[in-house]
């Protein structure tokens, strides 16, 4: 029997797929500046050229820290307020009854789930939506009847389904531990 000798050569340097790494590499400092856009991005379901547009606008506004605002731009939008009102059960819903016209910001439908609404704006649903009865039960009412909490910047009008801006969102507001300087260096770079 003839066997081969095994030398350091002949061993794998690295694991095999799907397999954990033994000592995983540390994360620097530009990952986790990366994983903190990509959480909060993810997290309000935006893609990369309109984040990056509501990051311009946070720092042309020059009234405070640029992440606080880019948050508070963030959590005007309709689509997060909509579901910040307990009118949707996830972001995503939320923007999808504002594409299809369910939703009305003081009395006028929009179709836009990017629209920063503004203090004083009453949300509310189409009169068409009244009428689809599951959807009022299983989404609608059951998310109202459920114990979160409407941030301190919104005002919930469970009975008329309705909803209005006190006033803008302030860091304070968002509960979602998150990060904002290190996406303010991310794109400072």
């Amino acid at each position: 029997m003839n066997e081969k000798h095994k030398g350091p050569m002949d061993k794998k340097s690295t694991p095999s797929f799907g397999q954990p790494m033994k000592h995983p590499r540390k994360t620097t400092e530009y990952g986790r500046q990366l994983d903190e856009k990509q959480k909060v991005k993810n997290m309000y379901g935006m893609r990369e050229r309109q984040f990056k547009r509501f990051f311009k606008d946070a720092v042309k506004s020059r009234e405070g820290v640029p992440g606080e605002i880019l948050l508070s731009l963030l959590e005007r939008r309709l689509d997060n307020t909509v579901y910040r009102l307990k009118m949707a059960t996830t972001r995503a819903q939320a923007r999808q009854i504002i594409v299809h016209g369910h939703v009305l910001v003081n009395g006028k439908k929009l179709y836009s789930p990017s629209y920063l609404v503004t203090v004083d704006d009453v949300i509310s649903f189409a009169e068409n939506v009244s009428q689809k009865t599951v959807f009022v039960e299983n989404v609608i009412d059951k998310r109202l009847k459920m114990g979160i909490k409407v941030p301190e910047w919104l005002e919930l009008d469970k009975k008329e389904r309705k909803g209005r801006v006190l006033r803008l969102p302030v860091r304070a507001d968002i509960q979602v531990p998150i990060e904002e300087h290190l996406i303010v260096e991310l794109y400072s770079k």
